[in-house]
């Protein structure tokens, strides 16, 4: 279990920005350093995973940390990131992959030189990596969750229109979701039609453009649904914009996702908890880095979590500051990493 001094994260990552930055190659004197490629350096998810990797290693303590990933999301550009940061994070490497099959060759290089990889998030790893360790939601699961908080608004025996849209198809983790989400709306309501999922588009200003033909085309639908962050966003600013009558749901704690939730323009918002999924790489990375502790090996299932009213001003505390995502987060973080293999499956089962 994590055990220790509770301090604030500030207070924490400047114990590993003041020795972070080197590029160069470690002394036997230095400590040791593990790194993180993130999707991309500008969504608000991503960053939050990268916040958590930081704090996580910071918990731990003793190394020092480099985090880098594409401006957007990009996966040749993730690839060559990758290439570029194994020779600094000799200790350990966690990658949240935007494509898993464009950074499995890269992958396998570095796990092929003896540097240890976490698989953080992506939906799954790629064959061939020599990666054995998937930090990930059960994101069909995450799908059912948006589905029972959308059932629980209607009537049993609805026999109305959803639409279901992905502002990144063919992605593991988003198609995992909507498969939950269709699956189970059918499960409690078989009278339903089921339109989807659609192609949103991961560009902010086309996604809300599809959302609002969407919208327009389909006034009589009992729920528009999103599989995503950019969706999230989005839906809210349409519902808002159209003072509509339907449901509005999709997955992201982004500040306007969560204001969105507030003023009752998306009835649910369910988090993958990605600073909670970084965190925890960040902690297994750098106790595996200075103590030898060995890598848990499989699909380690992390959990979820729905935002509706009755909690969403509680979320927006919670995320207010790097402090308070922390000071949320560490009892969880001392759960999850003081018996890992308690929330491990197959790796090959993951989805």
């Amino acid at each position: 279990m994590v055990r220790g001094i509770h301090v604030t994260l500030p207070a924490l990552l400047l114990i590993v920005a003041g020795v972070s930055g080197c590029s160069g190659g470690q002394t036997s004197d230095e400590p040791p350093t593990i790194g993180f490629v993130s999707q991309n350096m500008s969504r608000d998810f991503s960053k939050e995973m990268s916040e958590g990797f930081r704090a996580g290693a910071a918990i731990s303590g003793g190394v020092k940390t480099e985090v880098t990933g594409p401006d957007t999301h990009d996966g040749l550009k993730q690839a060559a990131l990758l290439k570029d940061l194994a020779p600094k994070a000799k200790a350990g490497i966690g990658l949240s992959a935007v494509a898993p099959e464009l950074v499995a060759e890269p992958m396998a290089q570095v796990t092929g030189q003896g540097i240890p990889m976490i698989a953080v998030a992506g939906g799954q790893v790629a064959p061939g990596t020599g990666v054995k360790l998937l930090i990930e939601n059960d994101n069909y699961e995450l799908g059912k969750m948006l589905a029972d908080a959308t059932a629980d608004k209607l009537p049993p025996d609805s026999a109305g229109k959803i639409v279901i849209g992905s502002n990144s198809p063919a992605m593991p983790a988003l198609d995992q979701r909507t498969a939950g989400l269709r699956a189970r709306l059918l499960e409690r309501m078989p009278k339903l039609q089921v339109l989807g999922p659609l192609d949103t588009g991961r560009d902010l200003p086309a996604n809300l453009a599809t959302w609002q033909r969407l919208a327009d085309a389909n006034p009589d639908a009992l729920a528009l649904l999103g599989s995503g962050d950019v969706d999230a966003i989005n839906l809210a600013a349409v519902h808002a914009e159209k003072k509509a009558t339907w449901l509005a749901g999709a997955f992201s704690l982004d500040p306007k996702a969560l204001q969105g939730v507030k003023e009752g323009h998306l009835f649910a918002s369910v988090s993958a908890e990605h600073f909670l999924k970084g965190a925890v790489a960040g902690w297994l990375l750098a106790e595996h880095a200075k103590n030898g502790r060995k890598l848990p090996e499989g699909w380690f299932v992390a959990p979820g979590l729905t935002v509706q009213a009755s909690n969403v001003d509680e979320i927006i505390r919670r995320q207010s500051t790097e402090g308070t995502r922390l000071e949320a987060a560490r009892p969880q973080i001392d759960a999850l990493t003081g018996n890992p293999d308690k929330q491990l499956r197959p790796l090959d089962q993951a989805r």
